[in-house]
Formats: structure tokens, sequence, C-alpha cells
């Protein structure tokens, strides 16, 4: 198995020169098994790139996992050019929005509505078909077992481990590791603190020692501090998960929008020099990698 970023980038794409070394598309992963079943993590705009690579395998089935719909997960999908080339099918698969009870079909026709896009749903060529997924439930798709786990963000978001051909990934989508939001003294700290634990323990099982594993790490801890709820993770929380799960590679990713390739190298420095005796390697995703595992 192996994988490939198209887009690292957090919250809205950053292109330009400050932006080249690890890339200014949003979230977009390639995984490719040894049968090269496609795989497709996410539909940020990093997969407008993916699918220009992808032309010259047409007809293609390609198997499209979205985390959550906030857009910059889903913002490529109608630039996803499989889906105008008649014989190609593409699947999509989701979550039903417990506060809209909308399926994972609306990511995509919501944003080719007229008022947003030129083309409408019916002029799509492909067949495109929409599963919707529960936590815990696995997919398989030809050889490869995909299990997804719902993480905290605020609005429904999907981990996903992927097993195939005696290797592991888990991609967390936007995760930030909940926090206790009762005082110490409140009397419902301990029953709270209970739930964070076990939904936590229920993460760490699905990571469990995977080859490789992608966490959303948009903060540093000293920018944490004032972005609490916000629903993303950091460099050290990146870490206390690959520590916990016993991972063999930590990438970070989803990185924020404002940081340019300078910036993105100081702070790995720096995590490298605080972390010296890490569980894991510890990798920044960068665009255009192709890991082997």
């Amino acid at each position: 198995m192996k994988f490939k970023f198209w887009g690292v980038r957090g919250s809205i794409p950053t292109p330009g020169p400050s932006t080249v070394k690890y890339g200014g598309n949003t979230t977009c992963i390639e995984i490719r098994t040894n049968d090269n079943d496609l795989i497709i993590l996410d539909a940020g705009t990093g997969i407008h790139a993916l699918a220009q690579n992808l032309l010259k395998e047409m007809p293609i089935n390609a198997h499209i996992f979205i985390t959550h719909t906030h857009w910059d997960h889903i913002q490529g999908l109608p630039f996803f050019i499989p889906i105008f080339i008649p014989a190609n099918q593409i699947n999509i698969y989701g979550g039903v929005d417990p506060v809209t009870n909308e399926c994972i079909r609306r990511a995509l026709s919501v944003q080719l509505q007229y008022s947003f896009f030129p083309i409408r749903e019916a002029q799509l060529n492909a067949r495109i078909e929409y599963s919707t997924i529960k936590p815990g439930e696995p997919l398989h798709i030809g050889s490869a077992k995909i299990t997804p786990v719902l993480l905290d963000h605020p609005v429904l978001n999907f981990g996903y481990r992927i097993d195939c051909d005696g290797q592991s990934l888990f991609f967390t989508g936007d995760y930030e590791p909940q926090l206790n939001i009762y005082d110490p003294e409140d009397e419902e700290y301990a029953e709270f603190q209970s739930f964070i634990d076990e939904k936590w323990q229920e993460a760490i099982l699905v990571m469990k020692d995977v080859d490789a594993l992608i966490v959303d790490s948009s903060y540093t801890s000293a920018e944490y501090a004032s972005k609490q709820g916000w629903g993303h993770g950091t460099y050290d929380s990146g870490i206390k998960l690959a520590t916990a799960a016993k991972a063999k590679k930590l990438f970070f990713t989803h990185h924020e929008p404002t940081r340019n390739d300078a910036e993105l190298d100081a702070i790995y420095q720096a995590v490298l020099q605080n972390n010296p005796a890490t569980c894991c390697e510890l990798l920044l995703a960068q665009e255009g990698i192709e890991i082997s595992l």
C-alpha cells in the first residue's frame, strides 16, 4: 500500500511563492493498494491536481471517503474531472449529519446549485453513488478494509483506518482531543472526564500499531491557548496520539493557512529538538510526496 498527499493545508487554499515547498491546497490524500484500487481521503482543492494525474487512467473506479463537510474538505468535488467523463465510477462515502439529517450526497449537490456552479448535477456523465457509513462498521474495497471512527470536531467528523496488504494507515480528519468543560471542583467533572477517557481509548484502539498516522496539527501549544474549541489539534497532541497508539510514522498535516514554508520549517525543527526520544518518526505532510508502506 502507498499513499500520496495532494493537499495538506487547512481552512483555505494558500497558493503562492511562500507555500511552494509544503503546498497550498486543502486536504486530499490518495491511497493505492497493491492491486491498484483507488481510495481518496477528502476532496479539498488538492483533488483537482489528483484528477489531472488520473486522466491517463480513464476509466477509473474511485472511492472517496469524506471525513466531514467543512468547505476545505469538499470544495474540490465539483472540480474532480472524472465526474464529467462517461464510464467512470465514482463512489462517495460519508455520514449523516445529526443536525441537518442530510446524507453525504449534499456535499456535492449543494455545490452544484445554479447559484454556485455553472454545471448542474444532471449534467455529470460519470456514474456516481453515495454510501452512508457508520462508526465502527468496516467497509471493504478490494483487499482494503476501511474502518471509520467518530472524532471530536464542531461537525460530524470521521477518522479512517485503512488496513491492506499487511500495512495500515489512520487519518484523523480535523480533530481536537476533547477537553473537560467543567472545573475539577464541579460535581459534573468526574463523570465528564470518564466520558472523555472512554472516547480517547476508543480512538487509540482504532489507531493502534498503524504504520502511518496522519493527524490534524494546525497549532503550536502556545497558539492553542487562544483557539480551544476551534476543532483542531497541536503538534504535541499529535505526538501524544502516536505514542499511545504506538504508530511507526507520524505525519503532521492541516497546516495553518497563515503559515509559510519557512515558518513550517522552523516549527518542525523545534518539534524534533523538543522530542528527541519520541516513539516514532516525525514528518510534516508535504504536497506531492508519495510514501510506500
